[in-house]
């Protein structure tokens, strides 16, 4: 029989919306995230997929609770079991559960980058920031700049290498490659897959998709503010006869490594959702169930679908 894994972290009926004003200063609720679900072992690289405006960043803040204050969220986090409460998310927040942000704006522009690397709290990993910043390319010398002093690539290695010396149980890596080189990048990648293999837990949010199914061990595609589709990285790789969703299909093929063929149509915006399936209005297999019904998550072939006819 096999053996159940532990679970992590746990996300189900997630929704999030924000209080807004319409005209004549009237106020509305915008969903932006709906019935979102996922699940994180440790010792795993979940990565986690989609066009802008998915709801992929937006996942990263309400686990960490920082979401502005005009945010509402419904749904069930659990993190090790046990609810994520904000008074829980504050405490967790910089020590078990990390966060690499997509902005350098993050870095505190007063402080020296090796003395924010090193962090505040704890005792200063001087030796393991100096081997981190090595294998990143960083000059010794970059520890002792401003961040107004570093390129954005250098900016953002500072970044990774800042969450990578916590002793966080789970890394939220939300874009963390962008304005790196391919070699940088991989390192990068490559120093998230040490962390998992040494069982603690990484999301990686990221466009770079075609890396992340190389490191990645699930994959987990979004699509209008809902999860539609999660797969071992494995099934990507072997391409659209592996996968389930429509979508999911879809976006391999939009790669430009498989002959970048995009379909008709555009992703749904928050306060002008269809009804049914979020996908139904591009999908070329839809049926007149798709279009007025909201489909089930399914298990298929080792993976999760949202489909009523994925397979």
């Amino acid at each position: 029989m096999e053996q159940k894994k532990e679970t992590l972290l746990e996300i189900h009926n997630l929704s999030v919306s924000f209080r807004m004003y319409d005209h004549g200063l009237k106020q509305q609720d915008l969903q932006v995230i709906s019935d979102l679900y996922l699940t994180v072992h440790p010792g795993e690289i979940v990565a986690v997929a989609g066009s802008s405006g998915s709801g992929k960043s937006l996942l990263a803040s309400a686990i960490l609770g920082i979401l502005p204050g005009n945010a509402t969220v419904r749904g069930h986090l659990h993190y090790q079991g046990q609810e994520l409460t904000p008074e829980r998310q504050k405490a967790l927040r910089g020590k078990e559960i990390a966060l690499v942000p997509q902005s350098v704006a993050y870095l505190d522009p007063l402080m020296k980058v090796g003395a924010q690397a090193d962090g505040h709290e704890r005792p200063r990993p001087t030796k393991k920031r100096r081997q981190l910043f090595q294998r990143f390319g960083l000059p010794e010398e970059t520890a002792r700049r401003y961040p107004f002093q570093l390129s954005g690539g250098m900016a953002r290695r500072v970044l990774v290498s800042t969450a990578l010396l916590t002793e966080a149980k789970l890394v939220i890596a939300d874009e963390p490659t962008p304005g790196m080189g391919l070699a940088q990048a991989l390192e990068a990648l490559r120093m998230f897959r040490e962390m998992a293999d040494e069982g603690r837990a990484v999301i990686l949010i990221t466009h770079d998709i075609d890396l992340a199914f190389e490191f990645a061990d699930r994959v987990a595609v979004f699509y209008g503010g809902t999860t539609v589709e999660t797969a071992p990285a494995s099934d990507f790789k072997e391409g659209p006869s592996a996968l389930r969703h429509p979508y999911s299909k879809a976006l391999w093929s939009a790669l430009p490594q498989n002959g970048f063929h995009p379909i008709p149509g555009f992703q749904p915006y928050a306060g002008s959702l269809p009804r049914g399936c979020l996908f139904a209005p591009r999908c070329p297999d839809k049926t007149p169930q798709c279009m007025t019904d909201v489909p089930p998550v399914r298990e298929v072939r080792g993976g999760e679908v949202r489909c009523y006819y994925g397979s």
